[in-house]
């Protein structure tokens, strides 16, 4: 198994560019490819959120900017963002179990735009990520955020494998 990761300290780096520009060479090259990126939500001129995208064409909310101050008991927050877990779930938990129910014969590539605070709310992604990434017929490519303040365990976990090939974007 070979995984890159792309970290960035910063939002607007081109992390996620940088993985739609890969993704689309490698499927137009006939590479089996799955996954998904997250794309800002901009209203204004601001933003307002993000999106989860799947290289399928599904799109749905990962998170949207709270105008109520009190967190609720039921809701998860980074900074003043809501994340949508449950739509989170419905989109990305399906394409991990097709890319980890893939045969080994077969090298598949399976896109995972980002493993960042947000997406890590789920115990359910957590677990079908580190299934991923046992997968021996499974490469992965995706994006996690340099370590700042509290390490984030399944970050560092994916950092520290011997597997895994990490290029800073900057």
């Amino acid at each position: 198994m070979l995984c890159a990761f792309f970290p960035s300290l910063f939002v607007g780096v081109g992390k996620t560019t940088l993985i739609q520009k890969v993704t689309q060479a490698l499927k137009s090259s006939g590479v089996p490819i799955d996954g998904f990126y997250t794309q800002e939500v901009r209203e204004g001129g601001r933003r307002t959120g993000f999106d989860v995208v799947t290289l399928s064409g599904d799109r749905g909310p990962l998170s949207r900017v709270s105008s109520d101050s009190s967190a609720s008991r039921r809701e998860y927050r980074v900074g003043q963002y809501v994340v949508d877990l449950v739509s989170f779930e419905q989109l990305v938990l399906p394409m991990l179990r097709n890319v980890n129910h893939g045969g080994d014969t077969e090298k598949r590539i399976c896109v995972i735009d980002e493993i960042g605070k947000m997406e890590l709310f789920s115990q359910a992604f957590i677990q079908a990520v580190r299934r991923t990434l046992a997968g021996s017929g499974t490469v992965v490519l995706g994006t996690i955020p340099i370590p700042k303040g509290k390490p984030l365990d399944l970050v560092e976990e994916i950092r520290s494998r011997k597997d895994v090939k990490v290029f800073n974007v900057s």
